[in-house]
């Protein structure tokens, strides 16, 4: 899949909006990726998994591993796929959240020790959560040899998530954001949303 039909299929199920949004950092922008509202159309998260999986083809891939809870799904698809296109077991893996970072248990780190790693994630805007998984999978002895997200809305780069030999991302969103007193969104009069992001904390504090 090319970037069009990717932000096509976002915007097909409801993760790609336009409008005037609020983040949890309180800076508002004209678009919004909701990522947990693509988790519940299968066939659509299948051919974006397809996608990331055969970007991969062919560079040895044994073991993925995806954040709980977003990345459980992805890393099932995309072990899938890759297992699918080389007629070989490529694992779905997990790290489970454990304080401010990620840890792997639940017996995979013994599946991870070893073997080559890649590491997949939905939404980037910092980077930090993909970082810390890599971190957790390089902890137990995994090689991670590539990292992907479906949207990089943040500029991340490879080096921002500690230099995996690769990281790819299948849409790149450039993201204008402003703060609430310089808010262009504001200033023209355009309602904002309350269906997702922090718009109705937003209003609420603008009535006290």
């Amino acid at each position: 899949m090319n970037e069009e039909q990717v932000l096509e299929l976002l915007q097909k199920v409801g993760a790609f909006r336009a409008g005037h949004f609020v983040f949890t950092s309180g800076l508002h922008a004209d678009t919004y990726v909701n990522k947990n509202a693509m988790y519940p159309y299968t066939r659509e998260m299948s051919k974006l998994c397809k996608s990331i999986a055969g970007r991969f083809i062919g560079k040895n891939i044994e073991v993925v591993v995806g954040p709980a809870t977003g990345g459980i799904i992805l890393s099932q698809w995309v072990a899938y796929h890759l297992s699918e296109f080389e007629g070989r077991e490529v694992y779905g893996t997990y790290a489970d959240k454990e304080g401010e970072g990620f840890v792997i248990k639940r017996g995979y780190e013994e599946i991870i020790k070893g073997k080559n790693v890649l590491v997949v994630e939905d939404l980037v805007t910092t980077g930090g959560s993909l970082r810390k998984v890599i971190e957790a999978a390089r902890l137990v002895g995994g090689d991670v040899v590539g990292a992907v997200a479906i949207c990089n809305r943040g500029a991340v780069t490879k080096e921002t998530i500690g230099n995996p030999s690769e990281f790819v991302s299948l849409l790149t969103v450039h993201l204008e954001q402003w703060p609430e007193s310089d808010c262009e969104l504001c200033e023209r009069g355009i309602p904002v949303n309350i269906d997702v992001g922090h718009g109705k904390d937003f209003l609420a504090r603008k009535k006290l």
